[in-house]
Parts: structure tokens; sequence; C-alpha cells
């Protein structure tokens, strides 16, 4: 009760916390501490003095499958902003700032496993601001008691989150056979349970060297394996389709130009491999991750199942 207490007379700051990954966390957190959703923008010269004990810097610009977005608007959203809140916190008296990086930060495609210590070589500009925002605080002498995390998620979901996931459930539930049954890859998730988990773990621990953490789900899992799990959620039985890569891919090339649902980028995000190791961070936290991947993938597909009632 008395270190319940002492968390609840703590402020937590969160910018973005009207987004997928705020919302969740607000709730996660709003037992334990006095939540500041802190709305912020770029915004030349401009300085915030920040009133809390800790900072989660949530907010910034996604990555636009659109392809709309200038240049400009990531490295203003992922890097000039983060620089001036980065400074914010260095004037202030909070002891803890927690950067929402990306793995998209290191690497765009991955051979192997991705560690922290691998090379950063970062091929979009949604990449790259968010690798200058991390070097620009990984540059900075720290002050004695504050700590430091540049957190590096992989794909998030969850209840009532939207992206390539509702795309499966929808052909699955829709009865419609899954096409892409010949290719074999290995990727990692993210639970956004897990997410919030080492969020606070971050805030509340002060024994966790500050420095850079990847975090994913303990197990990399492949899309056909995805589609069981939806079968399973859903209780259905969806037909694999062995169709040759190469068809697929032709397919694809031509959904570029028709935009059709399938087209080359989403091709790639479905069928890559891009495995995340988590150890480091599950090593300084000392704690197993609270959801496995099955688990945290049902709880998402279920969900998908409700809001279309």
């Amino acid at each position: 009760m008395e270190n319940n207490r002492i968390f609840e007379e703590m402020k937590v700051a969160i910018t973005g916390a009207s987004g997928f990954v705020g919302l969740n966390l607000q709730d996660y957190l709003k037992e334990n501490y006095e939540i500041k959703p802190l709305s912020v923008r770029f915004l030349p010269d401009q300085e915030f003095r920040l009133e809390s004990d800790a900072i989660v810097h949530l907010a910034g610009k996604a990555h636009d499958l659109k392809k709309v977005s200038k240049p400009k608007d990531y490295y203003d959203a992922n890097f000039e902003l983060t620089k001036q809140l980065f400074d914010g916190f260095l004037n202030s008296d909070a002891q803890v700032f927690i950067f929402m990086s990306s793995v998209k930060a290191c690497a765009d495609k991955v051979e192997g496993v991705l560690i922290e210590n691998t090379n950063s070589d970062p091929k979009t500009h949604y990449g790259i601001s968010k690798l200058q925002a991390e070097q620009y605080i990984l540059d900075k002498k720290l002050p004695d008691g504050k700590r430091v995390y540049i957190i590096r998620p992989c794909m998030i979901h969850g209840p009532g989150n939207k992206g390539n996931l509702n795309l499966l459930y929808t052909l699955v539930s829709q009865g419609i056979p899954w096409p892409l049954g010949a290719f074999s890859n290995q990727r990692s998730f993210l639970s956004i349970e897990n997410l919030c988990f080492v969020i606070k773990e971050l805030i509340e621990n002060e024994g966790i060297d500050s420095g850079v953490y990847q975090v994913a789900d303990d197990e990399a899992i492949s899309t056909n394996d995805l589609i069981l799990t939806l079968n399973k959620a859903l209780n259905k039985k969806t037909i694999a389709l062995q169709i040759p890569v190469t068809v697929i891919k032709r397919i694809s090339k031509l959904g570029d130009f028709l935009h059709l649902p399938l087209n080359s980028e989403r091709l790639q995000k479905l069928t890559e491999n891009y495995v995340v190791s988590n150890e480091k961070i599950k090593n300084a936290i000392g704690k197993p991750l609270p959801v496995s991947v099955y688990e945290g993938l049902l709880k998402t597909f279920k969900s998908f199942s409700t809001l279309k009632k």
C-alpha cells in the first residue's frame, strides 16, 4: 500500500495521449499515477516547461502508407519536437524521459534477428527522423538522478487497433481463401499490454540503466500462423492457397497501379521476415512479459468481431 501511495503521487506526462498507444497507456497507469495528457506539436523556437516526474513521449508522425506526407513533416514531428521536449526535460525536475522510437529507426529489412547494437541503416524519412531523435538524446550528458529510455517497438496491436491485422480479419471472417499460403516467414509482434507493462516498469524501476531497448513479444510467428490464430478466434477454417510466389508478386505489382487491396508494400509487410529480440529489455526488467504472442493476438482478433457488430 505504501509503494502504491508513492506512485500515486507521481505525475506522468504523456504526449500523443489521444492515440492508440496513449489511450491504452493512460488506462494502464491511471490507478498508480496522476496522468497529465500533454498536447504538443512542433513550433520553431518553442520551449517546454515540464511539471511532472516522468515524461512518456509518444507523439510523432507515423509512417504514411499512402505516401502523401512531405519529408519535412517527419523531421519536424519526430526529430525537432523531440529535441524541444528533451531539452525541456533536462531543464526540469522530472526524473524519467521515455521516447517512443521504432525498430524502423534501425532497419527496414532484417536478416536474422534484430538486436539493439545492429548498425542502424533506415531507408525512409520516418526511420531516419526517429534515428536522428535517438542520436540527439544519446549525445546529451544526463544530469545525476535522471533516467532516459529509448524504446523501439515492433508492430503494435491490441483491441480496436486497425491496420494489416484488420485486413487479415476481413479475409477470414468473410470466408475468402488465404492467397499467400506459399510464403514462409517469421515476424515479431507486440501486444499493447506488453508495451504498457514495459513502460510502467521503466518508470518505476530505478535500477534499469538508461539506453535503447527493443520491445517485442517473446515469440516471432509466421503470417500463416496468424491465419490459424484467426481461425481459432472466429471458429472458422480458412483454405490456404499455394499460389506460386512469382505469380503473387506479379499480382501485387499490378495492384500498385490499379490500387488493389494487395500491392507490393502490403505484400512485403504481410510476408517479410522481421524478427526482433527482446532479451535486453527482459533481462533489465527481470520479469516475464504478462501476455504471450498468441494470447495478445487472440484478444486483438476477438475485439475486431465486437467492433463489426
